[in-house]
């Protein structure tokens, strides 16, 4: 039975990421160096996409909205995990708890469809490069790229509401370093068996409609380079998707554990680093991983860095 001055108004306590509190400064600081590193990545290659010229094509276009997203993705749990670390109270608002859920799904799915309409983007390059400027023209790279975050943020508007309108009783103490729905649901005093199985059909077809696109995309896309004469032909779409392929891994691996896999498989522990790792790690590799194995995108990076020291040689010459 629920307490009845438990009020949908107080406060969380985020118990935080670590259990031996005597190696906080390290964790501080390694985090605080992945956070730097992802943000002027991923702003870089905004950055990058735009000025260049030679990047203004469907597939850079959705690249640069995975930047936008991974930006917004590590700023939602990281600048309060650096407050909790280096504060004695960690508490959270009801309301902040709430738009940090919101912002984390939105996030997280608007990357789920996204991650799928990338390979089916390099299924056309590949398949129908004939076709290609038809099929992913610039009105068409905005529609499946709003597509996305729609996609998202309906993520976002549906289990959020839900989420909060949960009773909590008792201990308002969620044992993670933010508000992710399963560690929060842990504090509810109702039966929440029928939620639980909508979030876990909610995460499944979040999960399986791009996994289908990006599955159907990819084997068609093996029969094709498969069918190849040409060396360099070959070398060329396995160097165009796998990028691609590392960055899908990488992230639905994760995913899959958090939200697919059934409780039983998880503990506190493992959960707080999981989630560690596809909400502040995957956002500094996804543009590593796009960066430094794209001869594009390096080129237009050494680009910059030249005018940049030129104009700076001008400068210094006028002073």
């Amino acid at each position: 039975m629920c307490s009845v001055n438990s009020t949908s108004s107080s406060d969380f306590v985020l118990l935080g990421l670590l259990v031996n509190n005597q190696v906080t400064g390290i964790v501080f600081t390694v985090i605080l160096a992945i956070f730097i590193v992802a943000v002027t990545a991923n702003l870089v290659m905004i950055l990058l996409i735009q000025v260049d010229a030679r990047l203004h094509t469907p597939m850079y276009f959705l690249l640069s909205q995975l930047s936008i997203m991974d930006t917004l993705f590590i700023c939602t749990t990281v600048p309060k995990l650096h407050v909790d670390l280096m504060s004695l109270e960690k508490t959270i608002s009801f309301v902040a708890c709430g738009i940090q859920i919101f912002l984390y799904l939105t996030m997280i799915g608007s990357e789920f469809f996204l991650l799928g309409l990338m390979a089916y983007d390099r299924y056309v390059a590949v398949c129908n490069p004939l076709r290609y400027p038809v099929l992913m023209n610039h009105k068409v790279c905005l529609l499946l790229a709003a597509g996305a975050w729609f996609g998202g943020s309906l993520d976002g508007f549906l289990l959020t509401p839900i989420t909060m309108n949960v009773p909590y009783c008792g201990s308002r103490s969620i044992n993670h370093f933010f508000c992710e729905i399963p560690a929060v649901l842990r504090l509810a005093c109702a039966d929440m068996s029928l939620y639980e199985t909508l979030m876990y059909i909610c995460c499944v077809l979040m999960l399986l409609i791009p996994i289908s696109i990006i599955s159907t995309s990819y084997s068609l896309i093996l029969l094709t380079v498969h069918r190849m004469r040409s060396t360099e032909g070959r070398k060329k779409a396995f160097t165009t998707c796998s990028s691609h392929l590392t960055v899908v891994s990488i992230f639905y691996g994760a995913a899959f554990y958090m939200y697919v896999l059934p409780q039983s498989f998880h503990t506190p522990e493992k959960d707080k680093v999981v989630s560690a790792f596809y909400t502040i790690v995957t956002p500094m590799l996804n543009p590593l991983i796009y960066s430094l194995r794209n001869k594009d995108v390096m080129g237009a990076f050494k680009k910059i860095l030249a005018r940049c020291c030129s104009a700076h040689k001008v400068a210094t010459n006028d002073a």
